[in-house]
C-alpha cells in the first residue's frame, strides 16, 4: 500500500513541477523587463533540479540526484553572474 501512495505522491509532484517550468519558461521568454526574465531563469532551474530529484525518488537511482546538485551549483553562478551584469554592465572587474 505505501508503494502505492508514493508512485501517487511521486508522480502529481512531477506532474506540477513539469507545470511550474513551463510557467516559468513562458515568463522567461515573455517577461518585460530583465529582472523578471532573471527570475523567471532562477525559477525554472530550481524546478528541474527539483524534477530531477522526484525521478531519483521514484527509480531509486543515484545519478538524479547528482545531476540535480549539478544544475543548483550551475544555476545559483549563472544567477549571480547575471544579477552582477544588470547592476554594473559587467560580470568580470
Amino acid at each position: 500500500m505505501s508503494a502505492i501512495i508514493l508512485l501517487t505522491a511521486v508522480s502529481l509532484a512531477q506532474f506540477i513541477f513539469a507545470l511550474a517550468m513551463v510557467i516559468a519558461s513562458v515568463r522567461m521568454l515573455r517577461g518585460p523587463r530583465a529582472q523578471d526574465r532573471i527570475i523567471a531563469l532562477d525559477t525554472l532551474y530550481i524546478n528541474a533540479m527539483l524534477l530531477l530529484v522526484t525521478f531519483g525518488i521514484g527509480t531509486g537511482r543515484t545519478v538524479y540526484f547528482e545531476a540535480a546538485l549539478v544544475i543548483g551549483m550551475l544555476g545559483f553562478v549563472a544567477t549571480v553572474a547575471l544579477a552582477k551584469f544588470l547592476m554594473r554592465g559587467e560580470v568580470i572587474e
